[in-house]
């Protein structure tokens, strides 16, 4: 049996099912356009919430290599025979201003 007929009826191949509605080409567009802004107003979010991300890492990074340079001095100052102020109030239990803004965390560790 031929599969171009069906019920008596000759097909043409390539033409399956139901005939798309005629769009408005001018809505149509509207609607792409729209979905490029959207598109670009995520990417602009998503590239400021990126930046803001960068941003804070380096903020940290600064701050340990600061409290890392600190340190530095206190074992160079220890190795020439001297306590640090620092570490002195550490020992003793004494609340002094921690300079290169050491942190409270670093305080009771070392305790």
């Amino acid at each position: 049996m031929d599969d171009n007929k069906v019920a008596g009826k000759v097909k043409k191949p390539g033409k399956r099912g139901r005939k798309p509605a005629k769009i408005d080409l001018k809505a149509k567009l509207e609607r792409s356009r729209q979905s490029a802004r959207e598109c670009r107003a995520r990417k602009k979010l998503r590239y400021q919430y990126l930046e803001e991300l960068v941003s804070s890492k380096e903020r940290a990074i600064c701050a340990l290599r600061e409290e890392l340079e600190m340190y530095k001095q206190w074992c160079s100052a220890m190795d020439q025979g001297k306590i640090p102020s620092e570490i002195k109030a550490l020992l003793t239990g004494d609340e002094l201003k921690p300079q290169g803004g050491s942190s409270t965390k670093t305080r009771k560790s070392i305790s």
